[in-house]
């Protein structure tokens, strides 16, 4: 994998994952280093301790020295045991729910990212890629948890054993050992064995890059595999994508598909082989340095400088620190290379936001009389050369009812996008009472609008919290808002009323609901919300001919003083409205009541309205 970066931006990313750990949770971090710690004293107090038993049992043999001794070794083993398996606890109660506070921090990335992120189609394969990395390959900001904890473990285990070993240096060989004593008692020894220790830090940090390098790539290659398996595995367990399943006999080519990407011989293979390859190569040059620096000690003792207990503490200590040196930097190389995918989760977090977010209030307009004011209004999205919008300049007050009609991808919803501030205008601007838009505070402008989307959205919460969109709601408000949108009677038939859960994902006793009754309860959502704006894309596209005259028989009283925008393709559900808008190829081309517009034979509504009404006319008459 091509990775080309200086050791100060590897610094930077390492410093701007862990804030974001420690800003999720700082246990994530502290913890591991307490864990660490603790895991690399144990050996050496045994250690420690078993030397000064096995000098004494060769020397002078004193039992209260060795029952003291004895006793110091268990109540301190006993003690490390005690606060080892307290964080142990800890630690694992934390781990069990750090996927679900990383999850909840990502999405409330992506609910406060600018919309424009949000819908461009890169983001979500940047998130998915976020997650089936960090399930595949354990990197990103799950790696930083537990590299810190390596990387402690390693530097620990240093600091014993060097603290353990040091004074062996200053402990001379005596007898004639034919010249070797001379050159064990010699000051360049020491040299000569730390540089052979360095040379095997050396190629532990060439080892370390090169299989991290390689596992990594052949690991993202299974991750995205992975990735894409999981989006088939989704499809079977999706109701609405079961019917086409069944209907066109799709089961064959996604299980196939399922199977050729999860059941990837050719990555898994490799890894086990990189894996075999530089593990073989790490255990040959640790094996080198250990017999070189056993050597080194057990001479010592073979010549009197020490005992036979040192000689214990010595040599394990000694295995250990050259064990502890090489897989720091090797886990110093891993830091490295988890950049790779720590820059994924820095770039989907730090998403530039650059809409303007204004400060004046929405509360100083005059007496609730708002204006909204398009003009010369043009857009088009960053994905596109083409304008979605074109010069679009009209007004509409409160209280005014407004049809928006047009053909697929004239621009209806774009400028319903534009109005809610979810996208601002490439030209032009948007206007509240004389002011631009842009210019009050965003939270408060938001909370003008209630919206039903064409592709809304219900949740498998409670019917009563999908109207109020919180824990809390208030009853009388959502049954009236309920029963305006014609949902009353089968309110009434659900089992636990406004406290029935919608779907069943969390709830057995959940209700699924159609697609008609989905659309009444957005509408009461809307209604719910109770803004001075209220806009409705496509609002009746799921119901029966009935519910829909229901719904039209009484929009008035629904949208009560509202100003209602409503869009929609079938031109017979906009009769109702006095102003109609209509928009072709991102133009506003004709405005006007349906009378007036109907009459002019050369324009765009007359002949879209022909267009469909040849599908309601009986003896020659149209009956809409």
């Amino acid at each position: 994998m091509n990775d080309k970066r200086t050791l100060k931006e590897d610094i930077s990313i390492i410093i701007a994952g862990y804030k974001i750990l420690f800003k999720i949770d700082k246990r994530y971090i502290f913890f591991p280093i307490i864990t660490s710690s603790i895991n690399s004293l144990f050996p050496f107090v045994i250690l420690y301790m078993s030397a000064r038993i096995l000098t004494e049992l060769t020397g002078a043999r004193d039992l209260q020295t060795l029952i003291t001794y004895a006793v110091i070794t268990i109540s301190v083993n006993l003690i490390l045991a005690f606060i080892k398996r307290f964080v142990d606890m800890k630690n694992s109660l934390y781990l069990d729910i750090w996927f679900v506070k990383l999850d909840l921090f990502l999405n409330d990335i992506n609910n406060s990212m600018q919309y424009e992120h949000l819908e461009n189609p890169e983001t979500r394969i940047l998130r998915d890629k976020i997650a089936h990395t960090q399930n595949a390959v354990g990197g990103g900001l799950w790696q930083l948890s537990e590299r810190i904890g390596d990387l402690s473990y390693d530097i620990f285990t240093i600091i014993f054993s060097v603290s353990l070993t040091v004074g062996m240096f200053a402990m001379r060989a005596e007898g004639d050992l034919s010249g070797i004593a001379d050159i064990i008692n010699s000051p360049y020894s020491a040299v000569i064995i730390l540089v052979v220790i360095f040379i095997n830090a050396g190629v532990g940090m060439w080892i370390g890059k090169n299989e991290e390098g390689r596992t990594h790539t052949a690991m993202r290659g299974l991750a995205d595999s992975n990735r894409i398996a999981f989006y088939y595995s989704g499809s079977v367990m999706d109701s609405v994508c079961g019917m086409d399943i069944r209907m066109f006999k799709q089961t064959p080519i996604i299980l196939e598909e399922i199977k050729k990407k999860m059941l990837n011989a050719e990555y898994l293979n490799e890894t086990a082989s990189i894996a075999r390859k530089y593990r073989t190569i790490r255990t040959f040059m640790n094996s080198i340095v250990n017999i070189i620096i056993f050597s080194y000690v057990g001479i010592k003792a073979f010549s009197g400088a020490f005992g036979i207990g040192l000689f214990l503490q010595y040599t394990g200590c000694v295995s250990r620190f050259v064990s502890g040196f090489s897989e720091l930097f090797s886990d110093i190389a891993g830091f490295k290379h988890n950049n790779i995918y720590l820059k994924d989760v820095l770039e989907y977090v730090n998403m530039p936001n650059d809409m303007y977010k204004g400060t004046l209030s929405v509360d100083k307009s005059k007496n609730n009389d708002y204006e909204i004011e398009f003009r010369n209004v043009s857009f088009k999205y960053t994905s596109s050369n083409q304008y979605a919008l074109k010069n679009v300049s009209f007004k509409f007050k409160i209280g005014e009812r407004l049809a928006v009609v047009g053909m697929n991808g004239s621009g209806k919803t774009t400028m319903i996008k534009l109005l809610c501030r979810l996208y601002d205008p490439t030209d032009g601007v948007i206007t509240l009472n004389g002011i631009d838009i842009k210019k009050y505070d965003y939270t408060e402008y938001m909370e003008l609008f209630s919206v039903v989307f064409q592709d809304f959205s219900l949740f498998s919460f409670t019917l009563g919290q999908n109207l109020s969109v919180s824990v809390g709601y208030e009853s009388k408000r959502a049954e009236k808002c309920l029963a305006m949108a014609g949902f009353s009677e089968r309110l009434a038939d659900m089992p636990n009323g406004l406290e029935t859960s919608l779907y069943r994902d969390f709830e057995e006793d959940g209700v699924e609901i159609s697609g008609g009754e989905a659309q009444k309860i957005a509408l009461a959502r809307a209604l719910y919300k109770d803004t001075p704006f209220i806009v409705l894309d496509e609002p009746t596209a799921a119901l029966d001919p009935i519910a829909e005259f229901e719904i039209y028989s009484k929009f008035n009283e629904i949208v009560e003083d509202k100003t209602a925008i409503y869009i929609s393709h079938r031109l017979s559900s906009c009769r109702f409205c006095d102003d109609i808008a209509v928009f072709h190829e991102g133009e506003l081309i004709q405005r006007g009541s349906h009378d007036m517009l109907i009459a002019d034979k050369r324009g765009k509504y007359h002949e879209l309205w022909n267009a469909q009404a040849q599908y309601y006319q009986e003896n020659n008459e149209i009956e809409l």
